[in-house]
C-alpha cells in the first residue's frame, strides 16, 4: 500500500505495531549509548554525543522525577483508557527531560498506555503532527485505546518552555547556544512539573 493513500487510522496502527514500551526505549538508548550510537538516519557524532548526554539526564529523571501530590489523584481516577503514543528520538534535548516525566504519570493509571516510536521511521505519522511545519519531538499522541481516534496531543515542549521559546525567537530571530543553555536550567528548575501540569489537562 502506498503511503499517500494510507489512512491516518492505517498510519497510527502500523505505528503503534511497531512501538515499543517506554521501558524498551530505554534499554534501547543505553545500548546504543554502549555503541557510541544514536537512533535516527543520522549518525553524526554530535548527535551521538547527545544520545549519551540525554541517557545521563533520563536516568536521573527516572530516579527522581515525582508527581505532585495533588495531581496524582485526578490521573489514578481516569476511567477512560487512553493510549500515548509518543514519537521521539535519543538525541532530543527536550526529550530527555519530558519522556521520564510521561512516564511517572502513565505509571499511576491502568487506563493510560504509553507507546514509543521513532520519528524517522515513523514519517508518514509525523507528516501528520507537525509543530508551525517542522518535525518536532518529543510529541505526544493521545488515542482512544479501543478506537483510535486521535483525543489531544501535547509537545514538543510543556506550555510554559513554549512561550518561553516563542518569545525568545520573536526578539532574536533565532534560538541562540545560550538560550538552550537556559532551557536546560529551566527544565532542571521545574523538575518536570509543567509537564506534569499539561498530561493532567490533556487527559481533562
Amino acid at each position: 500500500m502506498e503511503t499517500d493513500t494510507l489512512t491516518l487510522t492505517d498510519m497510527i496502527s502500523e505505528s503503534l505495531e511497531k512501538s515499543m514500551t517506554y521501558a524498551e526505549y530505554r534499554t534501547l538508548i543505553t545500548t546504543l549509548v554502549a555503541e557510541n550510537s544514536t537512533t535516527g538516519f543520522d549518525k553524526t557524532e554530535a548527535l551521538v554525543n547527545y544520545t549519551q548526554l540525554n541517557d545521563r539526564r533520563m536516568r536521573r529523571w527516572d530516579k527522581t522525577a515525582k508527581v505532585a501530590e495533588n495531581l496524582k489523584s485526578e490521573i489514578e481516577n481516569l476511567d477512560r483508557k487512553v493510549t500515548w503514543l509518543v514519537i521521539s528520538e535519543s538525541w532530543c534535548g527536550d526529550a530527555a527531560h519530558i519522556m521520564p516525566i510521561i512516564n511517572k504519570v502513565a505509571e499511576l493509571s491502568d487506563a493510560i498506555d504509553y507507546k514509543v516510536v521513532l520519528r524517522d521511521e515513523n514519517e508518514a505519522l509525523m507528516n501528520q503532527f507537525l509543530t508551525n511545519g517542522g518535525k518536532s519531538i518529543p510529541k505526544l499522541i493521545m488515542l482512544d485505546t479501543e478506537t483510535k481516534d486521535v483525543l489531544n496531543t501535547f509537545g514538543p515542549r510543556p506550555t510554559v518552555a513554549t512561550t518561553m521559546v516563542q518569545d525568545y525567537k520573536a526578539k532574536h530571530g533565532q534560538l541562540t547556544p545560550e538560550f538552550k543553555e537556559d532551557l536546560q536550567r529551566w527544565y532542571n528548575k521545574d523538575k518536570g512539573q509543567s509537564t506534569v501540569e499539561d498530561l493532567v489537562n490533556l487527559l481533562k
